[in-house]
């Protein structure tokens, strides 16, 4: 496999990413808008962590078209389709493209442009978020990141895998692209919705209670949707998680709301809400929190 991973979106999580796998010694370029290519071709990246802080001076480009063998999409869902314009599909003829994003609807427009080489991707237990235009605090290390695909032969998906874990990053393969998209969803979309409503933390609206039922309610009717699209998931699991994480948790969209700006609340929440109405599952709650938190 070419030894080379491009990062279409170098904001938190893409930005951390590479980093990582820059000083790791991999081959790293960052696909950027103009102005970002150029501030981070002239500042490099920077990570604050527990351990301190890290930066790396990452290739970067607004275009890719050198070939390479992994290519991580990081951007937010309502930039997806205007950012893979800046990748030519050639790019990765022979590489795999992995979105790490919420979600279940950008699999359609990078299937449309990259074919089959396209797999579903997920990074959970980590959390991120950019103070500056190249600084990134990780909140939350140690991410686990998934990946499945009903296309990309799984011999390239671990040669992937293994590109990855170059960077000491804990990589698995799995065997269902649905579970993997549902599994985060089915929590994220619910805390999303929940925290841009009211404002408060995961811990708060844990101890709360009135908001610690309708959360439970709203996780329950998303585990309901992937179910009737075949992922059978338990809210129990689902609450296992939640409570595992800091009391000072918000989701990345409830933060982006806050801040006015664009955020990924139709990505996550209006995605389960439209599975829902094709599949025919009520979700009440789910979508009151969505109303609640300015999803129309």
């Amino acid at each position: 496999m070419n030894p080379t991973v491009a990062v279409l979106g170098p904001g938190a999580v893409g930005g951390w990413l590479a980093v990582r796998l820059s000083l790791a010694g991999i081959r790293t370029i960052c696909i950027a808008t103009r102005e970002a290519a150029g501030i981070i071709a002239l500042a490099g990246l920077v990570v604050e962590s527990r351990d301190g802080i890290s930066s790396a001076r990452t290739e970067v480009a607004e275009h890719l078209q050198l070939p390479v063998g992994v290519l991580l999409v990081t951007v937010k869902a309502p930039m997806v389709k205007e950012a893979i314009e800046r990748i030519d599909p050639a790019a990765v003829s022979e590489g795999v493209v992995v979105p790490l994003l919420n979600g279940l609807e950008h699999m359609e427009p990078l299937r449309a442009r990259f074919g089959d080489r396209v797999a579903a991707g997920s990074i959970s237990h980590f959390q991120a978020y950019r103070v500056g235009r190249v600084q990134i605090v990780e909140a939350k290390p140690s991410p686990l990141i998934t990946m499945a695909s009903g296309s990309v032969p799984r011999g390239e998906l671990e040669s992937a895998a293994e590109l990855l874990r170059r960077a000491a990053l804990d990589v698995r393969v799995a065997q269902s692209e649905k579970r993997i998209l549902w599994h985060k969803l089915a929590r994220i979309a619910p805390l999303a919705a929940a925290t841009a409503a009211s404002g408060r933390t995961v811990g708060e609206l844990r101890d709360d209670p009135d908001w610690r039922p309708r959360l439970e309610r709203a996780i329950g009717e998303a585990c309901a949707v992937a179910e009737a699209d075949g992922v059978g998931l338990r809210a129990a699991a689902q609450w296992e998680i939640i409570d595992e994480l800091a009391d000072e948790t918000t989701a990345a969209a409830a933060r982006d709301v806050a801040a006015g700006r664009r955020s990924e609340l139709d990505g996550i929440v209006g995605a389960v809400l439209r599975a829902a109405g094709r599949l025919d599952v009520p979700c009440p709650t789910l979508a009151e929190l969505a109303a609640a938190a300015g999803l129309r």
